[in-house]
């Protein structure tokens, strides 16, 4: 067992070595961690040569199951959107829609659903694709989804306790230290004081929904934080902030993560911003508005990180234990939602071309175009023999330290 907290000097083997473990617990697991395979595969695999090339606009990059699920506004309102934007770029959105096509394989089969169900899955992906494309009422709604649904009225529920009590298992102005978040250093905290100081950007302010009158704002804690599997290695933090005075105090956490450079592909041409964090931050807004407005850039140090309040509502969704039924819906919802956040940027014309452009090579009787079921099962495919490989080195390695 490692000793808790980790110290600064061994971050960066810990980190790298929780993700491998992270990656072999499933299949499913692997392909979240795996997206700079999925676009080594785009490539090189002769599947990926057929993919169609539709309008250069903000894609998320790494459109997989956990990174779709209910987020808030800054007002409490909730909707499914697109939970994290790493990897956004202006792109392909196929890339998208093939993307979550495989993670949503993935799944079914870590699930032990049949093929047949796999199948069905792609099929309503595309065409509820479609629909929220061209902002046509969906056929897929999350009260038709009873897991979708439960996870949505836990998210209307959540109030700043339940938050606290997830992430930092105290509703107390304080993050413990142990597993999931570790000391800083002195140079580390006082950059973080910097970014929420009196002469931060008032529109970071704003996005924190921090209040304007410096003297009721203050950094009450702050602690390296271990999170997430692919991004596992970038620098992150969570920041406890408190307003107002004492008795009255009302609190915020704040994400503060690194931004590095994409590894999805941008259209050539594309105009976007330079820096990486900013790149996140303006896909966000373009994407999934309610999360980009409350998300802003802002440099610690020599790093350009993203800026987010986190809000009880923001939730992920899990697909373990869904039965087939489910499982094809949700596939179907969540297209849905992608399709709507393309489409929020296209033109009537736009829309119309890119839909026929995606359909261009359906099979008679069946709404998936053979461009995305072959590049699904090159995948699955190529994934399966990777996972596999990855668990057995993996295994080995722990061995071998034994």
């Amino acid at each position: 067992m490692p000793k808790y907290p980790i110290a600064p000097s061994d971050r960066k083997v810990f980190l790298e070595q929780r993700r491998k473990i992270k990656m072999a617990e499933s299949a499913h697991a692997f392909v979240r961690g795996s997206t700079a395979q999925f676009y080594k595969w785009l490539g090189e695999d002769v599947a990926s040569k057929a993919i169609p090339v539709g309008p250069p606009i903000w894609i998320c990059g790494d459109c997989h199951i956990g990174n779709l699920g209910p987020v808030a506004d800054s007002e409490g309102n909730v909707e499914i959107q697109i939970r994290d934007l790493d990897q956004t770029v202006i792109g392909n959105p196929a890339h998208d829609l093939l993307r979550l096509a495989l993670s949503l394989a993935m799944a079914a089969r870590s699930s032990d659903l049949p093929g047949t169900t796999t199948a069905l899955m792609v099929e309503v992906l595309i065409e509820n694709y479609l629909l929220g494309l061209n902002r046509r009422k969906p056929r897929v709604k999350p009260t038709s989804v009873a897991p979708v649904q439960k996870v949505m009225r836990s998210a209307l529920s959540r109030k700043w306790r339940h938050l606290a009590e997830e992430r930092i298992e105290d509703i107390k102005p304080k993050i413990p230290l142990g597993p999931k978040f570790w000391a800083l250093t002195v140079d580390e905290l006082d950059e973080l004081k910097k970014i929420f100081s009196a002469s931060s950007e008032p529109q970071l302010k704003r996005s924190l929904g921090l209040d304007k009158n410096d003297r009721k704002v203050k950094l009450l804690d702050a602690a390296y934080w271990m999170k997430g599997c692919s991004s596992l290695g970038r620098v992150r933090y969570a920041v406890l902030m408190g307003i107002g005075k004492k008795r009255a105090r009302k609190h915020r956490l704040i994400d503060v993560k690194e931004a590095t450079d994409p590894l999805a592909p941008r259209a050539v041409g594309s105009d976007m911003p330079k820096g990486n964090a900013e790149r996140v931050v303006t896909g966000a807004r373009k994407l999934s508005p309610f999360l980009g407005d409350r998300m802003d850039f802002a440099m610690l140090g020599p790093r350009q990180v993203v800026v987010r309040e986190l809000r009880p509502q923001d939730l992920k969704f899990e697909f373990d234990g869904l039965s087939r039924e489910e499982a094809i819906l949700t596939a179907g919802l969540l297209a849905g939602v992608v399709g709507r956040a393309h489409g929020r940027q296209l033109k009537e014309p736009d829309r119309k071309s890119w839909s026929k452009e995606l359909t261009r090579s359906q099979t008679k009787g069946l709404e998936a175009p053979t461009w995305l079921w072959r590049g699904v099962t090159s995948l699955v495919a190529a994934h399966e023999g990777l996972y596999l490989t990855h668990c057995r080195d993996f295994a080995l390695a722990g061995e071998k330290q034994d």
